[in-house]
């Protein structure tokens, strides 16, 4: 039976690796981890199509003792939530938006569930995770920050014009001009915030990322290209390239 979706993907590229420790992750002891990808983006910078496209060009190295490339965005919450045991409601919690101490405490307090710092520190160790696994496509979320120290990790940044932008979110989720730009702007906010706020640093900086491409300028193709074949000349130990 196919997989078809992101979240069933993730399992089986989970179920496909032994559980690691920790301590491992922390002590960065895993042996031969594959690449790590990630991505910040611009809202509708067209992120979505790149990274599928990316992993059907990085599926080309793929071997049989490896897992599968697979993309990890929204179904990392729900990883997270599988991984530490916590509950279903705070699938809506977790997105990219800032938290006030009053606002997580209240949660805490009234909804019996645990405070923003927490969650954020357990999405940490659950990238941490991902990334020394390897073979994975990690959007948002910090993942550059939370994983500059590995040696396994290339860090891209998408942009393009805001009315470039518009066109693809209006295409992508069928709204009218002004859905669009409200999405927009409410996403790049937000995730401009969760960084700024959680890991004190500005999303926008260039010395955060190995690569940044403007997707007005280039096509998907192009850019998956761009960034694949940067990827296989960086690591050519982690690819296997036949003739």
């Amino acid at each position: 039976m196919p997989v078809k979706g992101p979240f069933e993907k993730a399992k089986l590229y989970i179920e496909s690796h032994p559980k690691i420790s920790e301590e491992l992750v922390v002590k960065n002891k895993i042996n031969n981890p594959g690449p790590c990808i990630t991505i910040s983006r611009e809202a509708g910078a067209r992120a979505d199509v790149i990274s599928e496209k990316l992993v059907a060009f990085l599926q080309k190295y793929y071997t049989d003792n490896q897992a599968p490339w697979t993309i990890f965005d929204k179904n990392l919450i729900e990883k997270v939530i599988q991984d530490h045991h916590l509950p279903q409601s705070l699938s809506k919690l977790m997105e990219e938006e800032k938290y006030s101490a009053v606002k997580s405490l209240m949660i805490e307090l009234l909804g019996g569930q645990p405070p923003i710092f927490t969650l954020i520190h357990k999405t940490t160790e659950t990238i941490l995770q991902l990334a020394q696994l390897g073979n994975v496509i990690i959007l948002d979320r910090a993942a550059n920050i939370i994983t500059s120290k590995l040696h396994n990790t290339y860090h891209v940044r998408l942009v393009a014009p805001l009315e470039y932008r518009i066109e693809h979110v209006r295409e992508l989720f069928n709204y009218n001009r002004m859905e669009a730009i409200d999405f927009i702007k409410h996403e790049d906010h937000d995730r401009k915030d969760f960084v700024q706020t959680y890991f004190h640093k500005d999303i926008s900086d260039p010395l955060l990322y190995h690569l940044t491409i403007n997707t007005q300028t280039i096509s998907d193709d192009e850019a998956v290209d761009l960034i694949g074949n940067s990827i296989v000349k960086k690591f050519p130990e982690m690819f296997s390239v036949g003739d």
